[in-house]
């Protein structure tokens, strides 16, 4: 069995991946070869009040890096968030983004990046057709990625969801050039994180991964990606929890997520459709929406998944492959990590159905589900999942 010690790699995957415990000791370095002598620091305001934050910066500066902090950002970030993220980095004079936390934050800092010296909205950048070629290139800023939490993998990602506060819409904002230049995966920085936080995380990574998997689109590459990160997930999630300062299976979640999120270019589905517009309207964790919608969703899709499904399993060494061991190992992993089996236990209740049915139907993770589900069968999958009805 590899040690913690082991886990050290460089990769390039596109981003320059830097792996390993304590690395995040080579930021500095990691700015200069990158020419940024003035970097934002993009994080929530959670992590900005903890040593972790005020170690990085004391690191910064002791290398003469002069870095400003900007975290005011939701769990679920918002336009305005991003806006008032370009306002601290035009006024603090900055030349690059050093984005580090969960997903809010990563998503935000990126955003940041792409909008530093945009003259349209936001919103023109929106996930459609072209509207990427909208964007300034020469004025989006160099990106470096720290995740602190392994579930979303923005941090190897092209786009940030965001929401549109007047509409109240999860958003997807894409550019190639929101992918950051360089990550940095440290374990140790991770070690902090609650149990319940790196379960709904570790859930999150394995839905990325699941979901891709499942996507009727064809990527073999991003299909192979996706089989070994829910084998990381079955092998490591567990002792994450267990153990926080397990620095081998941190490290292998960190993984398990970055290659979630680069499979999910094969495509994404119905938990995503459902979990986006459910994190709009009620603020609720993402990666906890998307671990109590799973079992739901699967067992809707499972007349055209349930092959697939059963070759997952033999993959995954469970016992009597198929749908139904697999469905039962979801079943049985929720409940050791302690993640709700329904939605009325977080107080979601039913009385929005119809209206959450049909902005599932119209997010950009509906055309990658297996079934292309209308509204009304969204809306019932929703009730199901609010009821605890397999």
């Amino acid at each position: 069995m590899a040690t913690s010690t082991d886990l050290q790699a460089n990769w390039n995957y596109p981003s320059s991946m830097i792996v390993g415990a304590g690395r995040v000791k080579e930021l500095p370095d990691i700015c200069r070869q990158l020419k940024l002598k003035q970097p934002l620091l993009v994080t929530d305001r959670g992590l900005a009040l903890l040593p972790l934050i005020t170690e990085i910066l004391h690191l910064c500066q002791k290398s003469g890096l002069p870095v400003s902090v900007f975290s005011e950002i939701q769990s679920n970030p918002t336009g305005k968030n991003v806006e008032d993220g370009v306002d601290a980095y035009q006024a603090g004079g900055h030349d690059g983004v050093i984005a580090i936390g969960g997903g809010s934050a990563l998503d935000v800092g990126k955003a940041v990046a792409l909008m530093a010296e945009q003259e349209r909205s936001l919103w023109d950048f929106e996930d459609s057709g072209d509207n990427w070629k909208r964007v300034k290139e020469d004025g989006v800023a160099p990106i470096i990625a720290i995740p602190t939490t392994a579930g979303t993998g923005s941090e190897v990602g092209r786009a940030s969801v965001i929401i549109d506060e007047l509409i109240q819409v999860k958003k997807i904002i894409f550019h190639p050039k929101m992918q950051p230049a360089v990550v940095i995966l440290d374990p140790k920085l991770t070690v902090g994180l609650p149990p319940n936080i790196t379960a709904a995380t570790g859930m999150d990574a394995l839905s990325h991964n699941l979901e891709a998997y499942c996507s009727p689109f064809y990527h073999p590459m991003a299909e192979g990606i996706a089989v070994e990160g829910v084998r990381l997930v079955k092998s490591y999630l567990e002792r994450a929890v267990t153990d926080g300062h397990d620095l081998e299976a941190r490290t292998q979640m960190l993984v398990a997520s970055s290659m979630g999120a680069t499979a999910f270019q094969k495509g994404l589905g119905a938990m995503h459709a459902l979990a986006h517009p459910l994190g709009a309207l009620y603020n609720i964790h993402h990666g906890l929406l998307n671990a109590i919608l799973m079992p739901y969703v699967l067992t809707a899709n499972r007349v055209v998944i349930e092959e697939r499904i059963e070759r997952l399993a033999r993959y995954l060494e469970l016992s009597n492959p198929g749908f139904d061991s697999f469905i039962n190992w979801v079943l049985a992993l929720r409940e050791r990590l302690d993640i709700p089996h329904c939605l009325t236990q977080i107080n979601v209740d039913d009385s929005d159905a119809q209206r959450i049915g049909e902005m599932a139907v119209l997010d950009p993770s509906a055309s990658g589900n297996p079934v292309l589900f209308d509204a009304r069968s969204y809306a019932d999958i929703f009730c199901r999942a609010v009821h605890g009805q397999l």
